[in-house]
């Protein structure tokens, strides 16, 4: 059973930074590609990130040079550096995979104040 688990979310300031995980367990992630999708309230979830099997990534153009997604397939996690911090960035953040299946994590809430 594939499990994905979200951590490092918070309040924080305008401005600020926080660095969000997502460790998966029951099985490798490290030749898949994973993705880091937030839900606003009222609002439809939206893609934020994705980090290939390679290394390659992939970004909203609203997130784009403010978050950064990387992976450590030595601990089956991905991350999500997000910087420059703005009201409009709170929402629940969740770590998206496919492995031949879909998995989503339960999400991590994230709140910015102004």
């Amino acid at each position: 059973q594939v499990q994905l688990v979200e951590s490092g979310g918070g309040l924080v300031q305008a401005g600020g930074s926080l660095r969000l995980s997502c460790a998966a367990s029951g099985r490798t992630v490290s030749s898949r590609g994973m993705s880091w999708f937030r839900q606003a309230p009222g609002k439809e979830r939206e893609f934020v990130a994705q980090i290939g099997w390679n290394g390659n990534t992939y970004y909203a153009d609203s997130v784009k040079g403010r978050f950064t997604i990387s992976r450590d397939n030595a601990k089956n996690t991905v991350y999500l550096q997000m910087n420059s911090l703005k009201p409009e960035d709170t929402a629940v953040y969740y770590c998206y995979a496919n492995l031949g299946s879909e998995y989503w994590g339960q999400g991590t809430q994230v709140t910015v104040s102004s």
